[in-house]
């Protein structure tokens, strides 16, 4: 039986990566060093996958704006703090490898920036399985359709066989704004009661569960 889809984009934060706890600590970490109250966890979850920008305006709404540089700069600092710590989800590696040899291109649009997501692929060892990316500081944050209006041209791969796998409704709206299938995996920052409320083709709670449904279905 044919494969249904040709391109699978992946979201990284959430996704792939085991970052959000990380991301959740810099953040609130951020507003600590501002004086700001700190996001609730649910606060701070539902802006994960937005640019960085994006996010901390949500995070910290009774900000003066001309203080979001200053802000993101303090993010960066803590979240660097333990960036070498951090790595990919346990099963993620072999899913990547089996998906490359069974002939799909792969690539990733995330909500991190350029150098960021070009560091963390550096040294997940995973950059070889990634055929392209867009990042937030590239294109127009999620839900916008941009990113993945790119790479499907970038590989002249039409929407119906494309694939968008992420773990946040930006992922999810995303797609839906491209007329891309999307698929959920609920162990990362949304809900799975939150990601069930956006039509896609199945969600999953696991790595293990997405390796399934990908090599069975994709």
């Amino acid at each position: 039986m044919g494969k249904r889809f040709d391109l699978l984009v992946f979201d990284w934060d959430g996704t792939l990566h085991d970052s959000i706890g990380a991301i959740i600590f810099a953040m609130r970490a951020a507003c600590r060093d501002l004086g700001l109250p700190e996001p609730a966890d649910a606060q701070a979850r539902q802006v994960i996958g937005l640019g960085l920008a994006d996010a901390l305006r949500h995070a910290a709404p009774t900000l003066d704006p001309r203080r979001y540089p200053e802000m993101a700069d303090c993010y960066r600092r803590h979240y660097l703090a333990g960036d070498g710590e951090l790595c990919l989800f346990d099963g993620v590696m072999p899913l990547l490898r089996d998906l490359c040899t069974r002939g799909f291109t792969l690539a990733v649009a995330t909500g991190k920036s350029r150098r960021g997501l070009d560091r963390a692929l550096a040294a997940s060892g995973a950059e070889r399985f990634f055929a392209a990316s867009r990042c937030a500081d590239e294109c127009f944050s999620k839900p916008h359709p941009q990113m993945l209006y790119e790479l499907m041209e970038a590989f002249d791969v039409p929407p119906e066989r494309t694939l968008m796998i992420g773990d946040t409704t930006h992922d999810l709206h995303m797609a839906a704004n491209a007329s891309v299938e999307s698929l959920a995996v609920s162990y990362g920052a949304h809900s799975s009661a939150q990601l069930r409320e956006i039509r896609s083709l199945t969600q999953v709670s696991s790595v293990a569960e997405l390796s399934d449904w990908l090599l069975a279905n994709a």
